[in-house]
């Protein structure tokens, strides 16, 4: 059942309205994406997350490090599951154990949010591996840091450009038709791509511009791949 609120009327009496009448606080909003939100990350979280990692990296277990820190299995975990605040010289007898420096344990929670701004027409102009003549590469922004890295083309076909259709490098791609037509290979299929059609795939196999029907031709590419 609506609740009712009260209103005063011009006559000065007051006057019922439904709730729903009541403008409330809107509520925050949400992107349509799937990824789930952002937390924030505790001084005692960075910590742990950090030297878990600089551990893993190592390819050592949490006993030989523990070990060789000179503490208890179970004082590690709680260390690297942010569920406690170590002293300086636990941290100290951390960083000479995994041979890095004290300040990194902290690099996690100071680190700054990536942000990359390229004005129109400022891209950089790159040469990647086995572009061909006519195929211009323009790179629009780039990852600073973090585990994934990500590169947004803006890829221009000349007049006089060629197709190639052997491209193959690791990780994902992702195509959006800007101008022009072509016909666009992935593996043992194609695509037709006009202005506004997508394709989204995996780069391993080979890719590329197969028929050149519409030139000259534009269309943004994403490559997403892991950081070495």
């Amino acid at each position: 059942m609506a609740k009712t609120a009260t209103r005063t009327r011009a006559d000065g009496k007051p006057a019922a309205v439904s709730e729903a009448t009541v403008p409330a606080e809107e509520a925050p909003l949400t992107t349509g994406s799937n990824a789930p939100a952002t937390q924030p990350l505790s001084l005692e979280a960075a910590i742990g997350r950090k030297i878990r990692t600089l551990r893993q990296r190592l390819q050592i277990t949490a006993a030989e490090l523990a070990a060789e820190a000179g503490l208890s299995p179970g004082m590690l975990s709680k260390i690297e599951n942010g569920g406690i605040s170590p002293s300086l010289s636990t941290l100290q007898a951390l960083a000479r154990a995994l041979n890095a420096p004290l300040t990194s344990f902290f690099a996690d929670f100071e680190e700054r949010r990536d942000c990359s701004y390229v004005r129109a027409g400022q891209g950089a102009a790159i040469e990647r591996r086995g572009t061909k003549a006519g195929h211009r590469y323009e790179l629009l922004g780039h990852s600073l840091s973090g585990d994934i890295v990500c590169e947004p083309y803006l890829i221009t076909l000349s007049e006089t450009a060629e197709p190639y259709s052997m491209f193959q490098h690791e990780g994902i791609e992702f195509i959006y038709m800007l101008t022009g037509r072509l016909t666009y290979r992935h593996a043992d299929k194609v695509y037709p791509m006009g202005p506004g059609d997508a394709l989204f795939f995996d780069a391993a196999a080979p890719h590329g511009p197969e028929e050149l029907i519409e030139r000259p031709m534009t269309y943004l590419s994403i490559i997403i791949y892991p950081r070495e």
